[in-house]
């Protein structure tokens, strides 16, 4: 057996030092990464995968926390990925949300990573995608996707969830700007956070009112729109029965499978693009590759021929 075999092997068996090591061989685009994959893909298939978002401040930090206890009264395995931005020193994630749930570090049910928006080959949102593939092979219940905001990165992050759900507080604005974010494209869920604010009912009237502008019949999702108050654990049920309740709806409706068809075309699809990425890059390095680069500089070849040339190698 080899080194990767048996950190899988370990991983399943509960090891969370292994996980660990696999999630950061997956992090960083290691040789092994394809290895890994072929591995634990037997084992994935199984875990609830919830993206949230939303603007900084929104207090999302805090309401997954929130969500991660209920989700352990309730006897589930939970796993917080948060996105977090880099370190513009080390290109390291901040690690601020580890921060922030030291409460969970004694629950081997609860397992927490950060990670960095370092740029690597393929994209973050191929690692995380990836990362969420090691967590749901090891067992865990409920996945949850915590960005860092609210951008076209974040968007394809939420590529891989099934359930996405939009943070927004009182400050985030009238309807107009919210639905200039196009967030009513990927929210599955709204929750209006730190409702005990100003403006916060004038909020909710607003996205209820966008949503029943929306298109829809007896078998399309209506999206609800609830009102939390994270810090002081208020709405948090109510809005995991939603959460639930879209859940439910993605399995009856056969909307979960067709969802995840759609992931897995995008991991093929993400794997030849970063692929590619490496061999052209690659490529360049070749004596014939430093020549046509030359020829390129020197404007005797357009990129357009370049690339042909390189296709046909």
């Amino acid at each position: 057996m080899d080194r990767i075999q048996q950190l899988v092997k370990d991983m399943l068996a509960g090891h969370r030092l292994s996980l660990a090591r696999l999630i950061s061989k997956v992090e960083n685009r290691d040789n092994d990464v394809a290895s890994i994959l072929q591995s634990i893909y037997p084992h994935t298939g199984r875990a609830q995968v919830w993206g949230i978002t939303g603007p900084p401040g929104a207090g999302k930090s805090t309401l997954v926390d929130r969500i991660a206890v209920h989700l352990r009264g309730l006897n589930k395995r939970v796993a917080i990925v948060a996105v977090d931005p880099s370190s513009p020193f080390s290109g390291g994630a901040i690690l601020g949300d580890r921060i922030r749930m030291q409460q969970h570090s004694g629950d081997i049910g609860v397992y927490i990573r950060s990670l960095g928006t370092r740029g690597k080959h393929g994209g973050l949102s191929h690692a995380t995608k990836e990362v969420v593939m090691v967590l749901d092979a090891a067992g865990f219940d409920v996945i949850l996707v915590e960005t860092a905001g609210v951008g076209q990165t974040e968007l394809e992050i939420l590529r891989l969830a099934q359930t996405v759900l939009v943070v927004l507080v009182p400050e985030s604005g009238d309807s107009i700007q919210v639905m200039k974010a196009g967030l009513m494209e990927i929210a599955d869920v709204f929750t209006v956070n730190k409702c005990d604010r100003p403006e916060a009912d004038k909020l909710v009237r607003e996205l209820v009112t966008m949503v029943g502008m929306g298109a829809h019949d007896e078998h399309s999702w209506m999206i609800p729109v609830k009102k939390t108050e994270a810090l002081r654990d208020l709405g948090v049920a109510e809005l995991i029965e939603s959460i639930n309740a879209h859940q439910e709806y993605l399995m009856h409706s056969g909307a979960r499978e067709k969802k995840a068809r759609e992931f897995l075309k995008n991991e093929v699809a993400d794997i030849l693009t970063e692929r590619l990425s490496q061999t052209l890059m690659q490529a360049f390095e070749t004596s014939s590759g430093k020549d046509l680069l030359e020829d390129l500089f020197m404007r005797r070849v357009d990129p357009y021929q370049a690339a042909d040339i390189i296709s046909n190698v």
